[in-house]
This record gives structure tokens, sequence and C-alpha cells, in this order.
């Protein structure tokens, strides 16, 4: 018996649609423009989300020591630069990055949206290094005297945190004041123009307007907040890398110890890239501590404390439970 002739219409189709598929790959792949997390891990690379403020971070992608410390395990790092905490936060969440440094509100933000991260390890206190400006000639002198006025930060970062500990501090509620939620290049330019009363933001941010353009700390986070900046990583990554989160951790360790020991000479190096004058940056690294420890039970406390503060005020949509987004 003859077999049947093929189908030149059928064999046409399934030659299409093989291609449409692998077009349609190569058009994922492209719009997303992240390798998904799983093969990632498969591929032995190290994504890491960073902000040009993030000095130890940004210091350690500029001296290479972490690529070279994953070399012989055959682990290539990829970096990705932020604009400010919650934007890191997102993408870590939709597995465009494996790890971060962030400020202590985002990470609550992220777990109140059903972030899947893990607290790794975290800088101790640095309340000097936020503060609440206003310009140079405000007659304002004291954050009770904010009630009404309009004051500028970047929603769901550190220094949201601030505002809301610093109001509390003075006697005033979070609907005494009028927030604009900018992110901090709007803010400033937003503060330089006179849009708003005051703006609450960190370093080296924060010390350039004080050198750039005389902008006056009405309040800095001593007395208020503890600034405590965390190392975040995604949980499918921290729990299947302890190795490669092991030497991450010790280059960032002996990155600090190099910047506290070098201050000068850091500040140097980051000018360049930060774009900011050396002796403003300067300014701001000697705010920060640089020092990291492993996540335990007394900041993850603190952590609790603001989610709780941040609950209260409908700021985030359910009560968390912070000690959830470590790894067990």
């Amino acid at each position: 018996m003859n077999s049947p002739k093929p189908n030149k219409n059928n064999t046409r189709r399934r030659a299409v649609a093989r291609l449409s598929a692998i077009a349609l790959g190569a058009l994922a792949a492209l719009t997303i423009g992240v390798v998904p997390a799983a093969q990632a891990q498969e591929a032995k690379v190290l994504r890491i989300g960073y902000q040009k403020a993030a000095n130890t971070l940004v210091l350690l992608k500029a001296h290479g020591a972490l690529e070279k410390r994953l070399q012989p395990l055959g682990v290539e790092v990829k970096w990705a630069e932020f604009s400010a905490g919650p934007q890191l936060l997102e993408a870590l969440n939709v597995g465009s990055v494996d790890f971060g440094y962030v400020g202590e509100a985002p990470p609550v933000f992220a777990q109140a949206a059903g972030a899947d991260f893990v607290y790794t390890a975290y800088e101790i206190p640095t309340p000097d290094a936020e503060g609440l400006l206003v310009p140079k000639n405000s007659p304002l002198n004291s954050v009770a005297e904010l009630k009404g006025k309009k004051v500028a930060f970047n929603k769901g970062s550190d220094v949201h945190w601030l505002v809301v500990a610093l109001l509390k501090k003075a006697g005033l509620s979070y609907s005494d004041i009028q927030p604009v939620y900018l992110a901090p290049a709007d803010a400033r330019a937003a503060f330089e123009k006179g849009a708003v009363d005051a703006w609450a933001i960190w370093d080296p941010f924060q010390a350039a307007a004080e050198k750039q353009i005389g902008a006056r700390r009405l309040a800095s986070g001593v007395g208020a907040v503890n600034h405590h900046q965390f190392f975040l990583s995604a949980r499918p990554f921290a729990a299947k890398n302890p190795q490669v989160e092991k030497i991450l951790l010790e280059e960032i360790t002996r990155e600090g110890q190099w910047v506290r020991a070098n201050t000068a000479q850091a500040a140097a190096q980051l000018a360049p890239i930060q774009g900011l004058d050396a002796d403003i940056i300067e300014t701001g690294l000697k705010r920060y501590a640089h020092v990291y420890k492993p996540v335990d039970a007394g900041v993850l406390a603190e952590q609790q404390k603001i989610a709780d503060a941040f609950f209260e005020l409908k700021l985030i949509p359910r009560q968390l439970k912070v000690s959830d987004a470590v790894l067990k």
C-alpha cells in the first residue's frame, strides 16, 4: 500500500509554527532583558543590583575583587544600577537581580508586596547619613513647624521611615504634612525651585545639597532612626548558592574596611562615578559606618517596628512578620 503523500500546506504550517516559536522566544528574551533566576543559577551568574550612592558596592564593582574571587568557581558577575531601593527591590522581586543593597524601609514595602527575598547582612546604624533639609533662607527651624507643609522624599525609601519617625518625635502625625513623592533628582529640582518646603534625603545627595546650594539640615536621623542598610538576596539564589554568598559578603566586608582606612582615596575614586566633587563624597562617606554584620534577632526586631508603624499608617496593605524573610 502506498504511503500518503505529505501535505505541503501542513508541512509549511509546521515550519512556520517552529519559526514563530523561536522568534517569540527571542523577542521575550529581548523584552525582559534578563535571564530568569533559575537559568542564571544554572549558568553560574551572580546579578547584583546597586545604587550609585551605595559606596561599598560601587567600589567593589570598580575594583573587580569579587570577579577574581568567583572566577575559579566559574561564576560571572553582572551589575545593574538603580535610582533607589524600591526600584531595586522591584527588580529583585521579578527575578532580574539576585542580590542588592537598600535602606531599612524598602524591604518592608517589598515584603508587603509579596517579594520573595531574605535579609542577608546589614550595616550597623548610620543615622547621620540621612536628614531632613530646608532651603538656606527657610523660616522653618524645627520639625514641628512642618505642619501643613510640603515634604519631598522617595516613596518607600529609608527616608520615608525617617519622615514618619521625625514627625512622631515632634508630636505630629503623618497626616499633618503634604507628602510629595519624588525620586532624588526630581526632589532636588523641586527643592531648588521652592516647590516643596523640605526634602528628606540620604548621602551623598544630602551632602551635595548642603555644599552646593547651602541647604540646611532641619534634623538628621540621629535620635529618631537607626538607618540600617541591608544586603538582601533572592530567596532561591541564597538557598542554592551559599558559597557564592559567603564569598560575596567577605569581599563586601573587605571593601568596607578599605573605605574606612582610605576615605579620601575612596572619595577620589567615587567622584567621577557619582559625578560629585570628592569633598562632597568624603563628607557622605564619613557619615556611613562601612561595618557589616550577619542579620540577627535585634535588627529584625527593629525592622518589625517599622513594618508595624507602616501598617498602622496604612502605608502597607497587610501586617508583616519580618522574620519570615530570613533563610531558615
